[in-house]
């Protein structure tokens, strides 16, 4: 079950097309949202990659993320709902 914000989380990042090899910094997500749901944000972008809808990237500079493409379908489905 996805919540309203990581829903909104899921359809930013499908909107810019962050999917697969295309990444973007994790702490570009919460930059969207208002400033009082921030950290709330960042929680659910946590919760989202423990579920397997965004795949991280440990890099030298940041952990990078991305939508995983083997799951958009499902992505797809709860940004309907």
């Amino acid at each position: 079950m996805v919540t309203g914000l990581e829903r909104a989380i899921l359809q930013k990042m499908l909107f810019e097309r962050f999917i697969g090899a295309k990444h973007t910094s994790a702490d570009n997500i919460p930059k969207g949202f208002p400033k009082h749901q921030r950290r709330q944000a960042k929680k659910a972008l946590k919760n989202l990659v423990r579920q397997g809808y965004i795949t991280p990237k440990a890099t030298s500079y940041g952990l990078e993320v991305s939508l995983n493409p083997h799951r958009l379908t499902e992505i797809m489905q709860h940004i309907k709902n």
